[in-house]
């Protein structure tokens, strides 16, 4: 039986890469990570249910769970900017360009 060796990727790009994906998953996932990194922190430090999250916001408590608990299949960036919104936060995006992508 032959052993299967592990591949590392280090960056959301590498993994793309590894999986045969486009370029844009990766820049998506970075997105969708640092909009839920900043809902996470959101809701530990004010303590606000699940519940309530997902009453504001117009959504399940489940489906508000398994995106705090790094669960993104299916969830679109519109959804994570609307949670966070009806928590009372603003998201600003900021586009630059990449010397790479000349």
């Amino acid at each position: 039986m032959s052993r299967v060796k592990p591949v590392v990727a280090g960056t959301p790009e590498a993994l793309a890469e590894t999986l045969g994906l486009p370029l844009a998953d990766a820049k998506e996932w970075q997105v969708q990570y640092a909009l839920l990194k900043h809902l996470k922190d959101i809701v530990r430090k004010r303590k606000i249910t699940h519940a309530v999250i997902a009453e504001r916001a117009g959504t399940s408590r489940t489906r508000v769970t398994a995106i705090l608990n790094d669960k993104l299949d299916n969830v679109s960036s519109d959804l994570l900017i609307r949670i966070l919104g009806s928590l009372g936060y603003r998201v600003r995006v900021t586009v630059s360009r990449v010397d790479s992508a000349a």
